[in-house]
């Protein structure tokens, strides 16, 4: 489920409690209405949008015989009847 990140929307003196004033975070389901008030202090919050975690690299180049090597990895291949041979 993904997590989604509030923070109150009054402003000034009376800006909400320690919780809501910093962004906090919920795991909610998709399907799920955003929060309309904070769980400690019941006053209003707003869902903050936050940028995407997006891995770039395609796991099998993370994987690759170069790539292990080049950060100091032994790749161990099975040769079968429990013997393995380094890469």
């Amino acid at each position: 489920m993904p997590t989604y990140a509030y923070r109150t929307t009054q402003e000034g003196e009376r800006s909400g409690c320690e919780r809501c004033r910093a962004p906090f975070e919920i795991v909610q389901s998709m399907k799920d209405a955003p929060l309309p008030s904070c769980p400690s202090c019941h006053g209003p919050v707003a869902r903050v949008i936050g940028a995407p975690g997006i891995c770039t690299s395609s796991t099998k180049s993370r994987v690759s015989d170069k790539n292990l090597k080049r950060h100091g990895f032994t790749k161990l291949v099975n040769e079968g009847g429990g013997k393995f041979r380094k890469i």
